[in-house]
């Protein structure tokens, strides 16, 4: 089934929903960067919050998902907008752990429990906004819950989760978030609280090739979907703004460069592309400056 986000609400409007379906981007992402099952898993949480909340913004705005927990995998980094884009990496792709004491992959021993989840967003306006909260598991669903209820005060329920084979492809990735409006009552909220507990892991709905409405149903009663969403990877890198950088760092910076190593070479952190200039195109540049 491809991949695609939907936005709905339900109970006459007191309760807003996201679902997401990103096994094919978070099995390109793994691939790109030659990642381990933990690391997959770690990137693959993090793109599919990353989706839902690009998906709650509007027009060109767009948001910077950090997740820095001291632990082996390093910083965990995303970039999501209200276009259904997103790219992301984590600092350490070959990072791998026993799996933990239920048996499954240990994500939380993989980013670290001492220190920040990070959400910067470009509205359009002076200054970015930023939100941090420290992180709770490192298990990342309870960490977006967290942040949700104290940096933007919306009791939400949020489930991610990634299901990587034995041949390291993603055989499902998503998540869902739900959202708790104005208006609801004890009984409502508690029977969204039993709908919850007796739901299976989101990796399983999707694995069975259930649709992203139907696992919506399963969870609040008189869902409607109010649209879908094409998402997609999506770099911003190009050659072009490459060759823009390199010659951001002047002549004589380009000139050394030159001469120790008679070429450059930028990779993108995001999408593993290399950018090669030989010694020819270095030399066009520095005549170009001159």
């Amino acid at each position: 089934m491809r991949d695609q986000l939907i936005r709905a609400t339900a109970m006459e409007g007191k309760v807003r929903a996201f679902a997401v379906r990103a096994t094919g981007i978070v099995d390109e992402i793994s691939k790109r960067h030659g990642m381990t099952p933990t690391a997959t898993a770690a990137i693959g949480r993090t793109v599919a919050a990353g989706l839902i909340m690009g998906a709650m913004l509007k027009g060109d705005e767009m948001l910077t998902i950090l997740v820095q927990g001291g632990g082996p995998i390093g910083q965990v980094v995303v970039d999501a907008n209200a276009n259904g884009d997103v790219r992301g990496y984590v600092q350490n792709p070959q990072v791998d752990l026993p799996l933990n004491e239920i048996g499954k992959l240990d994500v939380s021993g993989a980013i670290g429990v001492d220190g920040f989840l990070s959400i910067i967003k470009d509205l359009g306006l002076k200054e970015p906004y930023r939100g941090n909260i420290p992180l709770v598991s490192g298990e990342l669903a309870e960490d977006f819950t967290y942040y949700f209820a104290k940096s933007e005060q919306t009791p939400s329920a949020v489930a991610l989760g990634v299901l990587v084979g034995v041949d390291y492809t993603v055989t499902a990735a998503g998540g869902f978030v739900i959202q708790l409006l104005p208006g609801l009552t004890d009984e409502d909220i508690s029977l969204i609280e039993l709908q919850l507990s007796r739901i299976e892991p989101i990796t399983t709905l999707l694995n069975q090739g259930m649709a992203l409405d139907e696992i919506l149903h399963r969870i609040l009663p008189g869902v409607q979907v109010l649209g879908e969403v094409d998402i997609q990877f999506r770099c911003k890198c190009s050659r072009e703004r490459v060759e823009q950088t390199i010659i951001s760092l002047g002549r004589e910076e380009i000139e050394l460069m030159l001469q120790e190593d008679g070429q450059a070479e930028v990779l993108c952190h995001y999408c593993n592309e290399s950018y090669k200039f030989d010694q020819e195109q270095l030399t066009a540049i520095i005549n170009e400056l001159r």
